[in-house]
C-alpha cells in the first residue's frame, strides 16, 4: 500500500477543497492518505512518503504563497528526484502562470509528475476540476 502526502496551503479554502478531492481519490484506490495543511508537516517528514500531492493557490504576481508554503517547498525541492508528485490549486487572476513555474521547477528537481499538468480551478473548484483531482489521486496512489 502507498503512503501518500496530500499537503496544502489555502486562504479561502478552495485549495483545501481540491485536496480533500485528491485524498479521496488516493484512498479509494486503496492509498494510505496523510491530508495535512502544510503548517501541520515539515520538508523531512514530506520526503519519507512514498508520493506525494502538493496543493497552493496562486498569490501575489503569481506565486506559490510566501510565508509558508514556499519556504516548505524550497526545502523539499532536493528530495523530489522520481518522487511521484501532483501538483494543484486555484487562482483568481492571470493564466495559471505560478502552475507552470511551479511545474517547470519539480521538472528540474526530476520529480516524476503525474498527470501532463498540475489541476487548476479558477476560484472554487467546480466538478471538473473536483473529478480531475479524484482521477489524479487515485492515478498517484498506482
Amino acid at each position: 500500500m502507498k503512503k501518500i502526502a496530500v499537503i496544502y496551503w489555502s486562504q479561502t479554502g478552495n485549495t483545501a477543497q481540491m485536496a480533500e478531492a485528491v485524498a479521496a481519490g488516493a484512498k479509494e484506490a486503496g492509498a494510505d492518505v496523510h491530508l495535512t495543511e502544510v503548517s501541520g508537516i515539515s520538508a523531512q517528514e514530506a520526503a519519507a512518503y512514498d508520493a506525494l500531492a502538493l496543493g497552493c493557490p496562486a498569490m501575489g504576481a503569481e506565486v506559490l504563497e510566501e510565508a509558508e508554503f514556499e519556504p516548505f517547498f524550497t526545502e523539499l525541492e532536493p528530495h523530489l528526484q522520481g518522487k511521484p508528485l501532483l501538483l494543484f490549486g486555484s487562482y483568481g487572476w492571470g493564466d495559471g502562470q505560478w502552475m507552470r513555474d511551479w511545474q517547470e521547477r519539480c521538472e528540474k528537481a526530476s520529480a516524476a509528475l503525474v498527470g501532463s499538468q498540475g489541476v487548476m480551478a479558477c476560484g472554487a473548484p467546480g466538478a471538473e476540476e473536483t473529478a480531475q483531482c479524484k482521477t489524479l489521486g487515485a492515478a498517484l496512489a498506482q
